[in-house]
C-alpha cells in the first residue's frame, strides 16, 4: 500500500497540540472540560457574508480520531512525550461534544460557527484539522457563490484541479464550489466521492494530434454524437475553428440525427469573439448551440464580459476559483472561551491591543433575527442560558454603538447552532450536497438582503448582543485589566 493511501489523517495537527496535550496530561488537568469557539474576523473579498462549508469533514475527523502504532512510534521517536501519555494515546478516542451551524449557512464575522465542548486534551487536539476544513471549504464556497452570482444564471463548472494546491485541495475544493452553487466539476474523484455532476470534453491536444481540425472534430463527433462540444481556439477561432465546427455539425452530426451541443473558447478577447460566434452560429441554423468560456475567469472578469454583451451560456472557472486568487486566506481561528469550574463554565477572554482580536467569552448561543417579511436583519449573541422572548419588544446592544437604545419588534429568532457530535459520536445525519447547495440558494433568495450581496460596499450585517451578555463581556474585560 502506498504511503499516501495508508496515511492516518488524525495526524493532521500542529506539534504544539501534542505538546500541550502531554503537558495537560502530566499536570492532571487533561480531563477538565473546556469550550473552544471557531470563528472568523473578515469576509473574503470584502464581501457581505461568507458560506460555512466543511462540516461533514469536521465531523468525520473528530469521530474517527485515533492513533495507530506507526503514529505512536513516531511520537516516541521525537523524545519529548512521556511514556504514560503515549500509552494513553493507544486507546484514545474523542470524548467531547461539537455544536455547529448547519453546513451551507450564511455566516458573518465574530460569531461562533463551530463550538467544541470537551476535555481539555480532546478540544486541543482537533484544532488544526477543524480549522483547515473550515477555512478551505468556506473560502472556496464563498468564492464560488460570488462567481455564480456574477454569471446571472449561466452555468458554472469547476475546472480548477490542475491549479489547486494539491490533490486534496482539488477534491474538497470541488465539493465546496458545488455548495457555493457551481453546477458541475471537471474533477472525477470529486464526482465519484460526492456525487457532483462531472463535465468535460476535450483539450487542445486532441485537436493537435489529428492532421487538421476537421478530422479532430469528426472523430470526436463519432465518439460522442449525443454530447458533442468542440474547443475551437486551437489555431484561429473565426477563420478555422468555428467554420470547421459548423461543417462537422452539418456533415457528421446532423445525418445521425444529432445536434452540436456547444463550442468553447479558452483564449482571446472573449466578449468580442462570443458575439461574432453567436451571429455565425445563428446564421448557420445552430441557434441551440451553446457557447462556453474558460481561461482565468472570476466574478470580476465574468461581470465585465457580460456587461460588454458577451454571448456566453456557461463558464468553466479554474485557478481563480480553486485558489481564491483575489483573497486566498479565510482566517478562521479557534479560541478558548470557557473552562468548567465547580460544575459551571467560567468564561475566558483574550485581550489584544487590536480591538478586532478581543474574543467573545463564555458559552454562547447565536440567533438569526428575522423581520415580519422573513428577511434576516441581524444575528444576536446571547449567553447560552438566556431566554430570547420576541413576543414583545426585545432590547439589544450593538457592540459598535453600545450607547444607542434599540429593540427588535415583531421579529422571530432562529438558533443557528446544532449538536452534531455527542460524546464523540455523530448525531448529525449526513446531508446531501444537493440539499446543502439548495439551502444556500434559499437563504440568498429569501432571507439575505440584496444589499448584503453587492460586490462593492455591501451592507453590513449587524452582529448584536443581549444586554446581559454585553455587560458580562465588559465586566470580564475590566476584571482582566485589573490583574
Amino acid at each position: 500500500m502506498s504511503q499516501y493511501a495508508a496515511r492516518n489523517i488524525s495526524m493532521m495537527m500542529d506539534l504544539y497540540e501534542m505538546t500541550m496535550a502531554n503537558g495537560y496530561f502530566k499536570s492532571g488537568v487533561g480531563n477538565n472540560r473546556v469550550v473552544f469557539d471557531a470563528f472568523y474576523r473578515r469576509n473574503p473579498d470584502d464581501g457581505g457574508f461568507a458560506i460555512f462549508a466543511g462540516l461533514e469533514q469536521i465531523v468525520d475527523y473528530v469521530t474517527n480520531l485515533h492513533f495507530d502504532k506507526n503514529d505512536i512510534d513516531y511520537f516516541a521517536s521525537l523524545n519529548i512525550f512521556s511514556d504514560d501519555f503515549l500509552e494513553f494515546l493507544k486507546n484514545y478516542r474523542f470524548r467531547g461534544d461539537v455544536y455547529a451551524f448547519r453546513e451551507g449557512t450564511i455566516m458573518y464575522p465574530y460569531e461562533p460557527v463551530v463550538t467544541v465542548v470537551a476535555p481539555l486534551i480532546d478540544a486541543q487536539l482537533v484544532e488544526t484539522a477543524l480549522l483547515a476544513q473550515l477555512n478551505h471549504q468556506s473560502l472556496v464556497a464563498t468564492k464560488a457563490q460570488r462567481i455564480v452570482r456574477a454569471s446571472k444564471g449561466r452555468g458554472i463548472s469547476d475546472f480548477g484541479a490542475r491549479r489547486a494546491h494539491n490533490m486534496d485541495a482539488a477534491v474538497y475544493g470541488a465539493r465546496a464550489a458545488y455548495i457555493g452553487g457551481a453546477a458541475s466539476t471537471a474533477t472525477v474523484l470529486a464526482g465519484q466521492e460526492f456525487g457532483i455532476p462531472v463535465s468535460g470534453t476535450m483539450a487542445h491536444s486532441w485537436i493537435m494530434y489529428f492532421k487538421d481540425e476537421y478530422e479532430a472534430f469528426k472523430q470526436y463527433a463519432l465518439a460522442y454524437p449525443k454530447n458533442c462540444q468542440f474547443l475551437i481556439d486551437t489555431y484561429d477561432v473565426m477563420r478555422l475553428g468555428l467554420p470547421t465546427a459548423i461543417k462537422v455539425a452539418k456533415e457528421v452530426l446532423e445525418p445521425m440525427g444529432e445536434r452540436l451541443k456547444g463550442v468553447r473558447i479558452d483564449s482571446g478577447d472573449l466578449a468580442y469573439l462570443s458575439k461574432k460566434i453567436r451571429k455565425v452560429l445563428d446564421d448557420a441554423g445552430l441557434n441551440d448551440c451553446k457557447i462556453i468560456a474558460s481561461n482565468s475567469l472570476d466574478e470580476y472578469t465574468i461581470t465585465s464580459i457580460l456587461d460588454q454583451g458577451g454571448c456566453f451560456d456557461a463558464f468553466g472557472v479554474g485557478e481563480r476559483l480553486i485558489t481564491c486568487k483575489s483573497d486566498p486566506v479565510f482566517g478562521a481561528v479557534y479560541k478558548l472561551s470557557a473552562v468548567e469550574e465547580n460544575g459551571r463554565f467560567s468564561p475566558r477572554i483574550k485581550i489584544s491591543e487590536a480591538p478586532e482580536k478581543i474574543t467573545n467569552p463564555g458559552r454562547k448561543a447565536v440567533y438569526r433575527i428575522y423581520n415580519e417579511s422573513g428577511h434576516a436583519i441581524a444575528d444576536l449573541i446571547a449567553d447560552l442560558d438566556e431566554t430570547i422572548d420576541l413576543s414583545k419588544p426585545f432590547r439589544y446592544v450593538d457592540p459598535l454603538k453600545p450607547w444607542k437604545v434599540r429593540s427588535f419588534e415583531n421579529c422571530q429568532a432562529k438558533a443557528l447552532q446544532q449538536l452534531v457530535v455527542k460524546d464523540g459520536k455523530r448525531v448529525m445525519e449526513i446531508e446531501s450536497l444537493k440539499a446543502i447547495q439548495q439551502y444556500v440558494k434559499d437563504q440568498l433568495s429569501n432571507e439575505i438582503w440584496d444589499e448584503e450581496q453587492r460586490f462593492e460596499n455591501p451592507h453590513r450585517h449587524y452582529i448584536d448582543m443581549t444586554p446581559g451578555y454585553y455587560s458580562a463581556k465588559m465586566d470580564l474585560l475590566h476584571e482582566s485589566q485589573d490583574r
